[in-house]
C-alpha cells in the first residue's frame, strides 16, 4: 500500500491558498468558498456558446481531474484520435495515484486549467471518472473556461464538472466517453457526429426502449450520473432543470437507492420543472434477491411510481453513460424527446464549425 504524505499535501494546499489570496480576483472566491457569482452565473444568465469543433490538425488533451487511469487503458482513444488526424497530449496526473484520486486537489485543478488555457490544446477529454471532480470545482476559473471555448467531455463522476461548466460559463459540454472507454462502431459514430460534425446528428430511435409517460417535448439537454446530480444539490453547482430534458443514468445501485435519489430530486423541485426525462440503461441496478424488508420493487416500477405522475414525457433504456455502446449527449443544446415514438433528437449543432474559426 502506497502511503500518502498528508503533511506535504497540507503544506501545498496552504501555499496554493496563500497565493490565491494575493490575487484580488481570487479574494472573493476564498471568502465565498468557490467561484464568485459576480464573475460567472448560471447558463440562463450567461449567453450560451458552442466550443470550437475538432478536426484534422487539432490536439486533444487527456487529463485526470478525478481518478487515475493506466496508460494502457487510453490506447484505443489515442489510436482513434490518430485515425482522425488529431494529436493527443497527456496530462502528467493520468497514471499517478493519491489514494482514490489521481493527485491532490490543487494539482488536479491546476492541470485541468493548464490544458484549458494552453493555446495548443483544442479539447479536453477526461481519462476516467471514479471520484474527485466535486473537490476541485471551487478551484476552477469558469471565466477562463468560457473564454477558451473548448470541448470538455466525460461521464460518471465527470458529470459534476460538465454541469458546473455549462451553468457557470454557458459553454456547451459533452456527456460522452472518457479516454479509457471502449470505442465500438456505435460509440465512435455518435461521437463523430456530435464532436467532429462529420455528419448531421441523427435521431436515436429504438423500439426496445420503455415508455414511462408518452408525449413529445423539446428542451435544453442536461444531466448525467444520478448520484452526482443529487450530490450537488444545495450547492452553487446544483443542476438547473428548468425547461430541460433531464437525462440520468446509474450503475450498481439497487431500486430503493434509485428511489431515494429520485425522491430527493423531487423534494428539491428538480423533477417538476423538467420538460421531459430520459433514463439510461441503469446497469446492474435491479434488486439482488429478497432483503430483510421483503421483496423489492423493480427498477421499472420505481420509474413509473416516481416519474409518471409528473405528466411529462419520459423514457427508459437509452444507451449513454455506463454502457459499452454509448451516445454522446451535449449539455446545453436543444433536443426533442418523443417518448411515444421512443426517439431522442438533437435539434442543433453542438460545436462551432471549424471553417468559421479560420
Amino acid at each position: 500500500m502506497v502511503g500518502v504524505d498528508y503533511t506535504h499535501t497540507t503544506m501545498l494546499r496552504r501555499r496554493f491558498l496563500q497565493t490565491l489570496a494575493t490575487v484580488p480576483a481570487a479574494q472573493q472566491l476564498l471568502r465565498a468558498g468557490g467561484t464568485s457569482d459576480t464573475d460567472t452565473g448560471t447558463a440562463a444568465q450567461r449567453a450560451r456558446i458552442l466550443p470550437r469543433g475538432i478536426g484534422p490538425g487539432s490536439t486533444i488533451g487527456i487529463v485526470a481531474p478525478a481518478s487515475a487511469a493506466f496508460s494502457s487503458e487510453i490506447r484505443d482513444f489515442v489510436a482513434l484520435c490518430t485515425a482522425w488526424g488529431v494529436k493527443t497530449k497527456l496530462g502528467r496526473n493520468i497514471s499517478r495515484r493519491s489514494g482514490y484520486l489521481s493527485a491532490p486537489d490543487e494539482k488536479r485543478a491546476a492541470e485541468f486549467m493548464e490544458f484549458i488555457e494552453d493555446p495548443t490544446v483544442d479539447a479536453v477529454v477526461c481519462a476516467r471518472g471514479g471520484y474527485g471532480v466535486m473537490r476541485i470545482l471551487p478551484l476552477l476559473d469558469f471565466a477562463a473556461i468560457r473564454q477558451a471555448g473548448k470541448v470538455i467531455m466525460g461521464f460518471s463522476d465527470i458529470t459534476a464538472l460538465l454541469v458546473a461548466v455549462n451553468q457557470m460559463s454557458g459553454l456547451v459540454t459533452f456527456h460522452g466517453p472518457v479516454a479509457s472507454s471502449s470505442f465500438d462502431t456505435f460509440t465512435v459514430q455518435s461521437l463523430e457526429s456530435v464532436i467532429l460534425q462529420t455528419q448531421p446528428p441523427k435521431a436515436f430511435q429504438d423500439q426496445r426502449l420503455t415508455t414511462i409517460q408518452p408525449g413529445l417535448a423539446q428542451g435544453r439537454l442536461t444531466g448525467g450520473n444520478l448520484a452526482m446530480v443529487v450530490s450537488t444539490l444545495g450547492t452553487r453547482y446544483e443542476i438547473d432543470t428548468r425547461d430541460a430534458i433531464l437525462f440520468l443514468e446509474e450503475i450498481n445501485e439497487e431500486p430503493y437507492r434509485i428511489d431515494r435519489m429520485l425522491t430527493q430530486l423531487w423534494l428539491a423541485g428538480k423533477l417538476q420543472t423538467c420538460k421531459a426525462i430520459a433514463f439510461g440503461n441503469f446497469r446492474n441496478c435491479e434488486a439482488k434477491g429478497i432483503s430483510i424488508t421483503g421483496p423489492s420493487f423493480t427498477l421499472e416500477q420505481v420509474f413509473h411510481e416516481r416519474i409518471a405522475p409528473l405528466g411529462v414525457p419520459a423514457i427508459y433504456g437509452l444507451p449513454f453513460g455506463h454502457v459499452k455502446s454509448k451516445l454522446t449527449l451535449p449539455i446545453g443544446i436543444q433536443a426533442e424527446l418523443d417518448a411515444t415514438k421512443k426517439q431522442l433528437t438533437l435539434l442543433e449543432p453542438a460545436t462551432a464549425l471549424r471553417s468559421s474559426q479560420q
